[in-house]
């Protein structure tokens, strides 16, 4: 039985995370089932995405996070389930959590995380409440004795890379790049088709179970300053850097509005206070993805910028 794959149902799959790992699940060959409100969304780029699911071989299935019935009825029919619903969604997937209650046949859960361990962050608010709610949904699978796997995805490349983690940049710098803190802290950015790769590996894996999943490739850990370093060696141009201390960066997240507080307090935990890096994987409640997974042949930080060129 062990060679058999599990069935995944994945919840917000049209979403910006949730598309790689329904592509990533198809790929491996498990039986994918995507949720969905509408089969046949009148939005012509929906409409297209869900086109290439099912030429995928992803089955869709209509039900919708809000109809309690839809839900466990979807559930039923799969082994595991992926929530990759956005942001504003996050505090209702106790309705998930309710409908795996209810179906009982659910192996494995996987929330909505893919950003930094929520359980060893430093984040100030406003980012420190969404993240709450992160920690909250954690705990309430935990307490339903539901069989989880976190993954703590640290950056989106596809997000971060393009500017060199230049707030509210439209491509990479041209001439100034503004550092957050001494720049020193490490981050680590991986690709979205990695995420979902790494993903798919550890919804049947034993070793993922109850666990936190942490990408960290080796090659794509880098700290601000040599991320800009690299790109000055590809670009061949020196950028003038400009140092915020941290007193201006929490400055700036108070005065500024809304969601915009939000991401520079989100790029002061990662930037500032090293949020992914600054602790050790303890095997008491992680493992590390590139460790386990060794045959991913991840996409590095290096060739990621070459795409940028």
């Amino acid at each position: 039985m062990a060679s058999e794959k599990s069935k995944i149902l994945i919840i917000g799959g049209t979403g910006y995370i949730g598309k790689h790992i329904v592509a990533a699940s198809a790929r491996s060959g498990h039986p994918t089932f995507a949720l969905v409100r509408d089969t046949a969304p009148s939005d012509p780029s929906k409409a297209q995405l869900l086109q290439s699911f099912k030429d995928s071989g992803v089955t869709l299935v209509k039900g919708d996070l809000y109809d309690h019935e839809s839900l466990v009825k979807a559930i039923k029919t799969v082994d595991v389930v992926i929530s990759t619903i956005g942001f504003m969604q996050l505090a209702d997937q106790t309705k998930i959590i309710a409908a795996i209650k209810e179906a009982g046949n659910v192996k494995r859960f996987l929330p909505s995380e893919f950003g930094n361990d929520v359980d060893r962050g430093h984040a100030v608010e406003p980012a420190k409440s969404t993240l709450a709610i992160k920690v909250q949904i954690r705990r309430a699978i935990e307490a339903e004795g539901i069989p989880y796997t976190y993954v703590s995805s640290n950056c989106f490349a596809g997000y971060f890379l393009p500017t060199l983690g230049q707030p509210g940049a439209a491509g990479p710098p041209t001439d100034k790049v503004v550092i957050l803190g001494d720049g020193n802290a490490k981050v680590i950015f991986v690709n979205e088709d990695d995420i979902g790769a790494y993903t798919i590996k550890a919804v049947d894996d034993p070793r993922t179970l109850n666990k936190i999943l942490y990408l960290r490739p080796p090659a794509n850990i880098l700290s601000q300053n040599e991320l800009v370093s690299l790109w000055e060696k590809k670009t061949g141009k020196n950028f003038e850097r400009e140092y915020v201390p941290e007193e201006v960066v929490l400055k700036q997240i108070q005065e500024s509005p809304m969601p915009i507080n939000i991401f520079l307090a989100m790029n002061h935990s990662i930037y500032v206070k090293g949020d992914q890096t600054n602790f050790e994987i303890e095997p008491s409640f992680g493992v590390e993805a590139s460790e386990l997974y060794p045959d991913v042949e991840y996409t590095t930080v290096d060739e990621y910028l070459n795409r940028l060129l």
